[in-house]
């Protein structure tokens, strides 16, 4: 059986611990925020503050300015006299550079009803997703501000988790129409 001995390690003079020369060559550390492999670089400030390779913004807007003058969203309509006909609309705001929508910036206005149909589409179309959940449907005070402000904030939630979900992205077909289609019909489903 051999023995084998410890090998010393590098000592600087007279301290009994390591010269740094020694311990930098032994350990790979990174001089950068990036690294591959044993290979590493400082990032530019290009790479730390430019344009991310994939962005993707969307909102539902709660005010808008328009010619200085501040609009507050969602807007609720009443096509016809009946009280019944009253509803609300919300205005999705949706900018990225993602390939899988071809729109650049876009904004459309959808109402809760499309929100629902859109919800079971995407059920349907995208079987291995889980879709997240509308914010519950209001039956009283639904035009009260606080329960349309209550109701924006959740359909926000749900669009940033459908929209940002890369197999929705890839291979929804209704997903770029809704968000991006003032057209949209939803009857065409």
């Amino acid at each position: 059986m051999q023995r084998v001995e410890p090998r010393p390690a590098e000592q600087s003079q007279g301290t009994g611990y390591p010269s740094s020369s020694a311990s930098a060559s032994k350990l790979n550390i990174p001089t950068g925020f990036a690294s591959t492999g044993s290979q590493s670089h400082t990032q530019s400030f290009e790479e730390i503050y430019g344009v991310p390779e994939n962005f993707l913004e969307i909102e539902v807007r709660h005010t808008t300015t328009s010619k200085n003058k501040a609009i507050t969203e969602p807007q609720t309509h009443q096509p016809t006299a009946s009280p019944s006909s009253r509803y609300t609309t919300y205005l999705i705001r949706l900018s990225t550079n993602i390939p899988a929508f071809k729109l650049r910036r876009s904004e459309v206005r959808r109402r809760y009803s499309d929100f629902e149909v859109f919800r079971d589409l995407l059920e349907r179309e995208s079987a291995r997703v889980s879709i997240p959940p509308l914010p519950g449907k209001v039956y009283m005070n639904r035009f009260d501000d606080a329960v349309i402000e209550e109701r924006r904030k959740g359909l926000e939630r749900f669009l940033k988790i459908v929209v940002g979900h890369p197999l929705l992205q890839t291979g929804s077909r209704v997903l770029g129409g809704f968000v991006q289609d003032p057209g949209w019909d939803r009857n065409a489903w």
